[in-house]
C-alpha cells in the first residue's frame, strides 16, 4: 500500500511538473474558488463529471466508492448514479484501462488522481487546486499535435481535451510585447471558434466543481479534522489557564 500511494504521488508530481514551467513562462494560475470544497452540492456536481469524463483513464484508487456518502449520497444514488463496471459501493474508483496501451497512446500512463490536487503547489503562483483550474481552462486547438489539442499551463500536454464538449473550442489571442530588448508575444484573452454546450461562466463553474471534488478525493477528514483541531486548540487554551492559576495557588505561600 505504501509503494502504492509513492507510486501515485509521484506520477501526480510528473503530471504537475509542467505547472511550475507554465508559471515560469508567465501565464498566470487563476485562483480556484476553495468554499466549494465545502459545498456537498458542488462536491456532487464534481463526482458526476469526475465518473462520466475522468475515470476512463484517471484511476482515484484510494478513495472507494461509498465515501460518497460524506457529501451527502446514499448507496443508491451511488449505484444508479456513479458505479461504474461494478455493482459494489465498497469497491475503490479503478480504471480497465491497460497501462501499457495508454502509454503507447498517451506517451505516458495516465496518473492516478487521488492526491493530483494535494501534490504541490508554486511559491507565488498558488496551489494544485489553482494549477488544475487554470489547466482544465486553457486548452486550445493544435492541429501540429497528435491529440489536435495543446494547453498554455501544461504545453505539449499528451492529454487530449475530454471537456471540449462542454467548453467549445477556442484559439488563445497574443499581443506583441518586448522585454529586455526581446520581442515576445504576452498571451491576451480567447477567441470562441465552435460553442460549447456550456457558456464560459458555466464551464468556469464546472470546472470548479471537478476541482472542488479532486481536492476533496485527496483528504476527504479535511472538514472534520479542522474542526477537531478547533476543538483542540480551545481545550489546550482552558488547560494552559487552569494550569497557570493553579500553579500560582500551588506557590502562592513558598517564598
Amino acid at each position: 500500500m505504501i509503494k502504492q500511494t509513492l507510486k501515485s504521488l509521484v506520477l501526480s508530481l510528473l503530471v504537475l511538473a509542467g505547472a511550475a514551467q507554465a508559471a515560469s513562462g508567465g501565464l498566470a494560475w487563476d485562483r480556484f474558488p476553495a468554499e466549494k470544497v465545502t459545498d456537498n452540492a458542488a462536491l456532487q456536481r464534481g463526482a458526476k463529471l469526475f465518473v462520466n469524463y475522468c475515470l476512463n483513464c484517471h484511476s482515484a484508487a484510494y478513495l472507494r466508492f461509498n465515501r460518497l456518502a460524506d457529501i451527502g449520497l446514499t448507496d443508491e444514488q451511488i449505484k444508479a448514479n456513479l458505479l461504474v463496471g461494478s455493482d459494489k459501493t465498497g469497491e475503490t474508483m479503478k480504471v480497465a484501462l491497460d497501462a501499457k496501451q495508454a502509454k503507447e497512446w498517451f506517451g505516458a500512463a495516465p496518473p492516478d488522481l487521488s492526491v493530483i490536487a494535494r501534490s504541490r503547489s508554486a511559491a507565488g503562483q498558488g496551489s494544485g487546486a489553482d494549477y488544475l483550474y487554470t489547466y482544465l481552462r486553457s486548452y486550445y486547438r493544435d492541429d501540429s499535435k497528435p491529440t489536435g489539442w495543446n494547453n498554455l499551463a501544461f504545453p505539449s500536454v499528451g492529454m487530449p481535451h475530454v471537456l471540449w464538449e462542454l467548453q467549445g473550442e477556442r484559439k488563445p489571442l497574443f499581443a506583441a510585447s518586448t522585454e529586455h530588448g526581446k520581442a515576445v508575444e504576452i498571451f491576451n484573452g480567447w477567441e470562441v471558434v465552435k460553442p460549447g454546450t456550456l457558456d464560459a461562466r458555466e464551464y468556469d463553474g464546472a470546472v470548479a466543481d471537478l476541482v472542488a471534488f479532486l481536492q476533496w478525493a485527496g483528504e476527504p477528514v479535511q472538514k472534520s479534522r479542522v474542526q477537531l483541531g478547533v476543538w483542540v486548540l480551545i481545550f489546550l487554551f482552558i488547560f494552559t489557564l487552569i494550569a497557570w492559576r493553579l500553579n500560582a495557588a500551588y506557590w502562592k505561600d513558598i517564598k
